[in-house]
């Protein structure tokens, strides 16, 4: 972490480099999880690159409170996505595509792995947008129980009870869609 606030105290002082270290950084993860939560990759990638452009701009306000750099970004994709969500009224996942299975599979392999990710995707759609998000965070970007406790406001053991609960329920779902 202290490399991280040399990084994030340099890119304060408007050392463009430092910032586009930071950007490739976390860049992904904020994709990522951008892409989960709105369920449309090319507006996740433009949110994405406004978070960055907000990022920015308002990194001179930027404050260490004992937390990754990445929480502050996170909080500011989640402050978009629950905009875009309450503009679109809608709550869809992430349109399935080529680039999901690996270039590697063979043809009955990519279809038996893009329908696995179609029965994943639905039953994440029974979630709820507290379950969808604790999944994103740990899951899709990787985050410990206390980063996602950060960026959510909420407790690490309200993070785990989440994360729990959404499993269990994932898989609840999971085992009657495949009877």
């Amino acid at each position: 972490m202290q490399g991280e606030e040399s990084l994030v105290q340099r890119a304060k002082n408007n050392d463009q480099e430092a910032f586009a270290q930071l950007y490739e950084e976390h860049f992904d993860k904020i994709y990522r999880y951008l892409a989960l939560r709105i369920g449309n990759e090319m507006e996740a990638e433009d949110m994405t690159q406004q978070v960055f452009l907000n990022a920015l701009q308002s990194i001179s306000s930027f404050r260490w409170k004992g937390v990754p750099f990445s929480a502050w970004l996170y909080r500011i994709a989640h402050n978009q996505a629950v905009d875009h969500l309450r503009k679109n009224k809608k709550r869809s996942t992430v349109p399935l595509d080529e680039s999901l299975a690996s270039s590697g599979d063979s043809p009955p392999s990519a279809a038996e792995r893009k329908m696995d990710i179609e029965q994943l995707l639905a039953a994440t759609r029974r979630l709820t947008e507290a379950q969808r998000e604790v999944i994103s965070l740990r899951f899709t970007s990787e985050l410990s129980i206390a980063q996602v406790a950060g960026i959510m406001g909420k407790s690490e053991g309200a993070v785990k009870a989440l994360q729990h609960s959404a499993i269990v329920a994932l898989r609840r779902t999971m085992l009657v869609t495949e009877q």
